[in-house]
Parts: structure tokens; sequence; C-alpha cells
């Protein structure tokens, strides 16, 4: 017999014979209406639970991971306002329920049915997946299991202090809310939730505000694996910066006593606190999930005897709120009203072509207030001394600054965040006086862990904030890359555009740095970031196209609410010369603020026939290097810089290279993996015939030393490639 339906039998025949378990009388200020209230969420959520099984086993559900054993945290919404934005554990049915009482029009049972049946009219994700959130109630939707939504949490409390100093023109949270953030036991032990608590910590350390309520639902198990008891309270109880407290989820006027205790404590003191509630587990992990295979049978109907909706009966009944009789006619009555609605929901109309799947792939644009930029006064006055120089050439690295100067003057709600990027300015000075002129609360520096500094950014995405993170090196971001896989680019696939996570990451990356730092800082392997769905990749060759794109990306961030990373060759921040010692010829001048390279806008240098070079980043470079000998081979060339990366700009490449007799594609990524097997593949299709060749970087990590470039295209390697092809 299913677990599920021996938990509902014994609730039944308990209830009728009043067989309840044991428990503390109710105390506290929740009434009688409230605790009513939390009762009927609770009997919403367990009958929610049952009929997702039902609709599995009849093919009209696809969903079974429950939130029964954890209906208590109805109790912990009603101790929170509807504006305090709550990222949730997949098992928090109860704590959303019960919040939609707080907001009036709500309809929550069909909302949930529609997304258990995978339905297109499922008000949060459109049908693309079952998952708790609503836009109305402020809460943004999660799939995650391993509390990746920590550091964003983290990053959304921050953006409340921070939208009082600087209010962003579409900042949507109060100036007085709190951050709320779920997760279970098992998932604080994950690497990701310890660095976010230690960030926590690390931020309430040093008294800069952070309303962020962290909520433990503690069951003692994950999956198969059990927590060892006490652990959670000993690992919590004592840490610096970080408030704890404790209840019993069976409890639920312990609960909402504790939760509007935590929730006080965060919201007048600015500071983090961890509520510890203890929960358990019912069913099993999902549907398909057999408890008995890993727990004795004893342990299971130990549990099973807990069922928090049978203490909620008793306490009720012991307030003189809600009789027996009365709350076994609320829990039939909700069982029989789910099962209807049910029937409904499996009729509604669900997803059926990649179109319709992909459509929220690409968050809708907003409207921006028009804005005529900084008056030349303010802007001589930010910029200095460094305005009599833009007359003159200069390299990527500085021309980098002083297009993020204006930026930062033109949009107040740009904030940069990362490791050193303030009062240092950077690793390779790209953002030095930044802080100076715009100060340590849009210049953040932050502690030396990526995970938080993309988690920052992505929450102050949420609060109407345009964040320009950085990574220092492009092998940095392989730690942290799930932020933006599996937080940043589905939040508006998932929320069906709803929420989004516009900014612009930078990120220091390639090769060719002479003798310097080995793989962790020549890192040349960007497949990662093409892989994932909706995010653009921009990557410049020179800094006055690096000015340019820079503009784009912030603009569809802005606008378009687009995530961006932008690409930043490391070896190129300092190059002056091209062809001689001191000729200059990789130095530009700073392009006007009005000038911009649009998306999919390719570069080509030159007119020739013969042989279309089609490059980016360093390749630019070294092709540019390569010119003048195959000149003088007789071969007419023409360079095309892609530009960008992800997506591909492939129509305007094949306008690129029409009229070339042929292409030769110089990549500096990894041979297996690389840009070149899609560009490869690309003029295979639009140009059929066209002869094509591609140099690669070898499938190895980079050298220090000597030997730093060996591994990579280089000046002499385009050539004989370039000739082979031509002959």
């Amino acid at each position: 017999m299913d677990r599920a339906d021996i938990v509902h039998d014994n609730f039944l025949r308990r209830v009728a014979s009043r067989d309840l378990p044991h428990g503390n009388a109710p105390s506290g200020a929740l009434s009688p209406f409230q605790a009513v209230g939390i009762y009927r969420a609770a009997c919403l959520s367990r009958a929610l639970d049952r009929q997702s099984r039902v609709m599995q086993r009849a093919g009209q559900g696809f969903y079974t991971i429950g939130s029964s054993g954890h209906e208590g945290l109805a109790a912990v919404a009603a101790a929170l306002r509807p504006t305090d934005m709550a990222f949730l554990h997949y098992r928090d049915a109860a704590f959303q329920i019960a919040r939609s009482a707080q907001v009036p029009g709500q309809s929550i049972a069909w909302d949930m049915l529609l997304s258990f049946a995978a339905s297109s009219e499922d008000p949060i994700s459109g049908g693309r997946h079952k998952v708790l959130g609503s836009k109305a109630l402020s809460i943004p939707p999660q799939t995650s299991t391993i509390a990746s939504h920590l550091p964003k949490a983290i990053g959304a409390a921050y953006a409340v202090g921070a939208a009082r100093r600087h209010r962003p023109e579409h900042a949507e949270l109060p100036d007085d809310a709190i951050v709320y953030c779920s997760f279970g036991d098992a998932s604080a032990n994950h690497s990701t939730a310890q660095g976010a608590f230690n960030t926590a910590q690390w931020t309430s350390y040093q008294s800069i505000p952070l309303p962020l309520l962290f909520c433990c639902e503690d069951n003692g198990i994950g999956i198969s694996t059990k927590t060892p008891k006490g652990w959670i309270a000993a690992t919590f109880q004592n840490r610096p910066g970080l408030k704890y407290f404790a209840c019993d989820g069976l409890d639920i006027f312990d609960t909402f006593a504790t939760a509007q205790a935590a929730a006080a404590y965060v919201r007048t003191r600015r500071k983090p606190a961890f509520l510890h509630v203890r929960t358990i587990r019912l069913y099993g992990h999902a549907g398909a999930d057999m408890p008995t295979t890993y727990l004795s049978r004893e342990e299971v109907e130990a549990e099973e005897a807990q069922d928090p909706l049978l203490h909620m009966v008793r306490g009720l009944d012991q307030l003189g709120a809600l009789t027996p009789d009365g709350a076994l006619e609320i829990y039939t009555d909700t069982n029989d009203r789910v099962a209807r609605i049910a029937a409904e929901a499996v009729t509604r109309p669900r997803l059926k072509t990649a179109a319709d799947v992909m459509a929220s792939l690409i968050p809708p644009r907003r409207a921006c207030k028009p804005t005529n930029g900084p008056s030349p006064e303010t802007r001589a006055q930010v910029f200095g001394s460094d305005l009599k120089q833009m007359a003159e050439p200069q390299i990527m690295s500085r021309l980098i600054n002083w297009a993020l100067t204006d930026l930062m003057l033109a949009h107040r709600e740009i904030v940069m965040m990362g490791e050193d990027v303030g009062r240092k300015g950077g690793v390779y000075g790209v953002t030095q006086k930044l802080q100076a002129r715009f100060g340590p609360d849009r210049m953040i520096d932050t502690l030396l862990d990526e995970q938080s500094i993309l988690g920052l950014a992505i929450g102050m995405a949420q609060n109407g904030f345009c964040p320009m993170p950085e990574i220092q090196f492009l092998a940095y971001l392989h730690n942290a890359e799930d932020q933006l896989r599996g937080e940043a680019a589905t939040l508006p696939f998932f929320s069906n555009g709803q929420y989004t996570n516009p900014m612009v990451l930078r990120i220091a990356g390639l090769g060719y740095q002479k003798g310097f730092g080995g793989h962790f800082h020549n890192d040349n392997s960007v497949a990662v970031l093409r892989d994932i769905p909706g995010l653009i990749l921009a990557c410049p060759s020179n800094g006055a196209d690096a000015a340019r794109m820079l503009r784009e990306c912030v603009r569809l961030a802005r606008e378009e609410q687009r995530l961006v990373v932008f690409l930043e060759p490391i070896a190129l921040y300092p190059m002056r010369d091209l062809h001689a010692d001191k000729d200059g010829g990789w130095m530009q001048v700073y392009p006007d603020p009005s000038e911009v390279i649009a998306q999919g806008e390719v570069g080509v240098h030159g007119t020739g026939d013969d042989l279309a070079i089609v490059t980016f980043g360093n390749g630019v470079y070294l092709s540019r290097q390569a010119e003048p000998a195959l000149a003088q081979a007789g071969i007419k060339t023409r360079i095309i810089d892609t530009r960008w990366l992800s997506p591909l700009p492939k129509a305007a490449l094949t306008e690129a290279v029409r009229g070339a007799k042929r292409i030769l594609i110089v990549d500096e990524t990894r041979h297996t993996g690389g840009v070149a097997e899609a560009l490869m593949a690309h003029f295979h299709e639009a140009c059929p015939g066209l002869p094509l060749a591609r140099i690669t970087a070898e499938d190895s990590f980079i050298a220090t030393g000597p030997a730093y470039a060996a591994t990579m295209p280089s000046r002499d390697s385009i050539i004989a490639a370039a000739l082979e092809i031509c002959a």
C-alpha cells in the first residue's frame, strides 16, 4: 500500500477517534483565525501531494516530490509579509499557499494544479516545470535542490539596503523588506550553501545591512542519507554574525512565535538570522521512492505517527478554534475540491512545439526612462585629467576603464562587484579610479568566492539594479558556473519571463600572457558559456571595439534584461604594437560615448577575395600580424572579427565572407569543443563547396614559462595554414 494512502487513512481514523499525538498547549500570539487559516493551507498542501500521485498514475501529472511533513511552514509564511521576497525550498507548498491568503485575488489550488499538469496556462512557468513561485506573491521560482539559490538570496537582501542609497528605476522590494530563503538540512551541507552562510556572516560582521532570514527545514534525511542527530543545531548555534532561532515545525504556535521573533530581529537589526525548523518527511523523497527500502518500518511508522496535521488538529481543539469534527470536515472537503479542480486542470492545453518551450528563453524588453547622460561639466569633473588624454591612442584596458566610467555616469543602477575591483582597481588596473569616482557601494570589493560574487549580482538584479560582476580569470569561473547555468539563465525560462537576471559579467580570459600564471590565469575554454541557452557571449579584439561593445552589452542588460558575458582578452589589455616595436599599431582613440557596436555586427578588415580569415580576440591580432607575409605571397585577404561568440552572428558572418574563395578559421580555444566547431558547421551549411580549414589550440592546458603559447595558434602557424589552403 502506498505510504500516502496509509498516512491519509491514519489521519481519518485518528481524528475520528480523537487519537491525537501529545504536544505542548497552544501559546503565543497566533490568533484562532490565523491558526485555522494555517490549518487550511496545510490541508490544501497535503491534498495536492496526494493528487499529484493520482495524476502521475493516470499519466496526467509529472511531479511528485511533495511537502507532506513540512506543512508547519505555513506558520512561517503567516509571520512574514507578502512583500518579503521568498526563495523557497521545494517542499514549501504550504508556505506559498499560506502567503496566497495574504494577497487578494489568488486562485492558488488552480494555479498549482496547472503546474502539476504541466499546462501552458500555469501562471508561473507556463508549463515548463513544476515549480513553486508567483510574481504576485514575490516568490521567484526555484528548480534547485542543492541550495544554489542561497547566494542570490544574499544578493537580494543586500539590494534592499543598496536601494535605500541609490534606488533603481525598476526596484521592486520595499525599503523595510526582508528576504527569506529556505532549504533542507541535507542541502545545508552543500559547498554552495556553506559559502553563502560564510558570506552572510562576513557581511554581517562588518555591520553591512543584510536583512536575510535563512530557514533550514530539518527533516533529518536527504533522500536516503540521514543527517546526524543534532548536526544542524551544533553547526549553526554559535556562528558569528548569524543569529540562531529554533522551533518545532510540528507546533504551529511555537513556529509562528519563533518566526515572528526572527523576522523582527532581521527587519529591525538589518542582520541575517538562521531559523531552524524541525520537520518530518512523509511518503519518502518522491513518488517512486520507497522509504522502507532504506529505513526500518518502525522508523517510518514513528514519523507518520507525528503527522503535523494531527498536531494541528489537537492544537486547534485545545485553543477552542476548531473541533476535531470541524477539522476533519475541512480536510475531506479540501481533498474533494482538489480532485474536482484537478479533473479540469488536466484538460488545459500544454506546450507542444520547440518554439513553445523556448519562448521564454529570451526575457521581455522593459521600458527604461530616457537619459541624456551626464552633463559635460559632470563628465569633466569625474574624468579629471583623463579627459585630455582621450584624443590620443590608448591601450585596451584604459579604454575599457573609460567606457565603464561613462556607463556608470549615465546609469546610476549599474553596480560593479568582485575581488579587488574597488580599492586596488582590478588585477590589471581596468577598474582603477572607479571606486573614488562612484563610491564603495557602487564598486563593491567582495570576499574571494566566485559563487558569492555571482549570487550578489543575481540577487541585486532582482531589485532593479544592473549588476556588472567581475570574475578575475576565466578559470575561476568554473567553480561557480552553475550560478549562470542553473540560476541566472533559467530564471526567465522557468518564470515565463516574469523574473529576469539582467547583468553584464566581465571576465578576464583567454591565453597568450607571456610566461605568467599557467592554466589558472590563461584559460582558453569558453564551451561552458556557449552551452548556456539565452546567454550572450561577447569578445572584443581591440580597445575601441571593447568600449563600443560594452555599451551594447549594458543596453542589452538594461533594456532587454539579457544575461551577458563580456570576455576581455587579458593579453590584449596592455598591447601597444602590431608589427614593430613602438609602432603603436594596436592602440586606438577612445570612441565617442554615442558609438556602439550592435549585437551581431561583425568586424571586417580588408577586402581581399583569395582568403577570408574568420577569428576573434587574440586571433584577430595574430591574423593582422600575419597579413604582410600573406600579401607578400600574393594572397589577398580579409580578416573577419566575429566579436559575438554566442549566439553566433550567422547572417553577418555569411555576408562577410561573400565573394571570398576560401575560408580559414583561426580559433584560440581548444580543438574539441571550441568555437571553430560551430564556425566550421555554419560555413559548411551556408557556403557549400567553399574550401574550409581551421587552426585551433590543442586540447591542452596552458603552460607557465616560455612555452606559454606553444599549444595555441601563432602568426607563423596562421601563415602556414593560409599558404596551404591557398596552394
